[in-house]
């Protein structure tokens, strides 16, 4: 979504500790408060386990390329990057397949045919389901949100039901059937796995909240049934084969012509809304006169993208707020652990645990697994070490004393309630990676310029900084190597930054190839970590970033610490997502946003003004396949 929005917007005011104070007393009770940056000399947490006891060997075997302010993606030496579904390209679906037209001007309902905007989360499933096929299988993807300056040829000029529901159906998920061909990937068209999941696709409630009174409105009495998904920033995957889209931004589509409540000034709805003007067409995103409407947003939403028939499902027990993914790990006992994290600034990190064990024998005996369980939130303590603290009702503070109803109250007041049990505060939790082979997590703290502000919770030379345009990772290990533990211990894995900067608070520690702004994070299975940056239009206008170029894409040796660039992408893109074959030879990686703006906004009499990618006309967010050209391996 916007991401100046994300970067400044203050949401959370409680008092809870933040991760800067934390570290702040953890590292002056260590002694080692020496310099700006002295975090950098984190003591490093070992890794559990043997690395290398994967399916392959960890390698980086190539050469890291230089930073580019190009509007081209580069790639290393031997490797090559193509476009193999970029918006607007038909699906696939059986009932047709219309054609991108390069002045924008497809209907509403040709867009729901077609890929939506700014591609997002990633994943890939074998062909047929159980195999291990890397030749054939199933591309499942989010698409973000939609910049209107590009997908009408006269953005919000004669504003119309038309365009709204255009907007709509350029929102959420994609389902590509692909396959390999003599080495080149394409979209299988006609596909019967072909589907577009849009903001008005059909979803039930699954988990507490379904059918509770805070979900119940005057289109659904039964608080059961959902319409849409959107702002679908990072994804998940479960072991049985579905497909998790998780809601980030979903605030930002509703206005309130009326009084806010409490819950909705605590997840950013505002009187005006931030710019998308679907109200004006759809009256469900007027809070004001559907309060509960928002209360149907921010959740993780399962479906199975073998199945096009399957109906998408709104799974409330893993709590709502600004979802940036849903990443899975196995408990020691065969449960299911998801780790999310909230991206806003002084959010938090939340962990699922579910109630049941997972069935491998009995596909369909998880269909609502993620139904039952347990939603922690993380406290990391000045020692270190840290704990999940569970947002359970009638447990600590979360009490109908405290005004939490029932656990359906806690769960739709997730923020809430992560206030009330103490979580501690961070700097816009995003991606989520688990090492393969050692259960290490790691998450990517992407920036907080608001640290240190007026009013705002200051640091001193401890780290984070004030002014935290760069960003950082933190990685933890839990009690036993058990995913499902509820003592942890933490370190900082790199505190991103500009070597070169004359601000030496500004410098990071980053080994080898600088970045900053760490977005998306994902593990291959030999242990190598893909580290993705998303350092937005209106950061880059406030400097810090002119030796940094474009954002990139590099891979992150955890055994040492060094990192080598491996993709650079056009100009004012994010680059996010990436998944590869189960062979490793195929890389998938999504370009979003391409040529956007400082106002974030498309000017549609010029739409070109700051890129062209990927084919010469108005910009195109974008799936890459990277291959290496002898076929080989990728990364090693």
């Amino acid at each position: 979504m916007s991401h100046s929005y994300r970067e400044e917007t203050t949401l959370n005011t409680s008092s809870n500790p933040t991760f800067a104070e934390v570290l702040e007393t953890r590292l002056s009770r260590r002694g080692l408060l020496k310099g700006a940056m002295a975090a950098a000399v984190t003591a490093s947490l070992p890794l559990a386990g043997c690395a290398g006891t994967g399916q392959r060997a960890l390698v980086m075997g190539f050469a890291g390329i230089a930073t580019s302010t190009a509007d081209a993606v580069r790639v290393p030496q031997g490797y090559t990057a193509s476009v193999l579904y970029a918006w607007g390209d038909p699906v696939g679906h059986q009932s047709g397949s219309p054609a991108f037209k390069p002045d924008a001007s497809n209907s509403a309902d040709e867009q729901a045919l077609q890929a939506g905007m700014h591609h997002d989360g990633i994943h890939y499933y074998p062909l047929p389901h159980g195999s291990k096929s890397s030749s054939s299988g199933l591309l499942v993807m989010n698409h973000e949100y939609t910049d209107d300056g590009l997908l009408h040829p006269d953005g919000f000029a004669n504003w119309s039901a038309e365009k709204v529901r255009k907007s709509q159906n350029a929102h959420g998920c994609s389902v590509i059937e692909v396959r390999s061909r003599g080495g080149q990937w394409e979209v299988v068209r006609p596909s019967p796995f072909a589907r577009r999941i849009t903001a008005a696709t059909p979803m039930r409630v699954g988990g507490p909240a379904a059918g509770h009174a805070l979900m119940k409105t005057a289109a659904d009495p039964s608080g059961s049934t959902v319409l849409g998904t959107f702002n679908d920033c990072a994804h998940g995957y479960t072991p049985w084969g579905t497909y998790l889209a998780c809601e980030e931004n979903w605030d930002t589509y509703f206005i309130n012509s009326g009084t806010l409540t409490a819950d909705q000034r605590r997840n950013g709805i505002s009187p005006k809304g931030r710019g998308y003007r679907w109200n004006e067409f759809d009256e469900r995103f007027d809070a004001g006169k559907h309060p509960n409407e928002p209360n149907r947003h921010g959740w993780v939403v399962e479906f199975d993208p073998y199945n096009p028939q399957s109906q998408p499902v709104k799974r409330t027990a893993l709590g709502r707020f600004s979802h940036e993914g849903a990443w899975p790990a196995m408990a020691s006992d065969g449960r299911l652990v998801m780790y999310m994290g909230d991206d806003r600034v002084f959010e938090y990190i939340y962990k699922f645990v579910s109630r049941d064990r997972v069935n491998a024998n009995d596909r369909a005996a998880n269909a609502n697994l993620l139904d039952h369980g347990t939603l922690y939130a993380a406290k990391f303590n000045d020692d270190g070490r840290g704990e999940w603290l569970p947002l359970v009702h009638g447990q600590g503070a979360l009490t109908a004393a405290n005004g939490f109803a029932d656990q359906a109250d806690v769960l739709v007041r997730t923020r809430a309630a992560a206030d009330a049990v103490g979580a501690t505060k961070m700097d816009r939790p995003e991606w989520i990676a688990v090492h393969p082979q050692t259960n290490e997590v790691y998450c990517t703290l992407t920036n907080n310029s608001q640290r240190g502000g007026k009013d705002r919770a200051g640091v001193d030379r401890a780290n984070p900084r004030a002014n935290n345009v760069f960003g950082q990772i933190i990685r933890w290990r839990e009690a036993g190597n058990d995913p499902a533990a509820l003592r942890l211990e933490w370190d900082l894995f790199a505190v991103a930054g500009d070597p070169q900067h004359p601000d030496a608070a500004m410098r990071g520690n980053i080994k080898g190839d600088a970045y900053g702004s760490p977005d998306g994070l994902w593990f291959d299975d030999s242990g190598l970590l893909w580290i993705q940056t998303d350092v937005s239009s209106s950061t880059l206008n406030r400097g810090h970033y002119e030796r940094l170029g474009n954002n990139q894409m590099l891979a992150a040796d955890v055994r040492t610490g060094e990192t080598r660039r491996f993709l650079t992408g056009p100009s004012g893109c994010e680059v996010t997502g990436v998944i590869m074959t189960p062979d490793a030879r195929t890389m998938f990686v999504n370009i979003q946003h391409p040529g956007e703006s400082p106002s974030e906004r498309s000017d549609p009499k010029d739409p070109r003004a700051y890129s062209s990618w990927p084919d010469g006309g108005r910009p195109r967010s974008a799936t890459l396949v990277i291959r290496r050209n002898d076929g080989g391996v990728i990364g090693s």
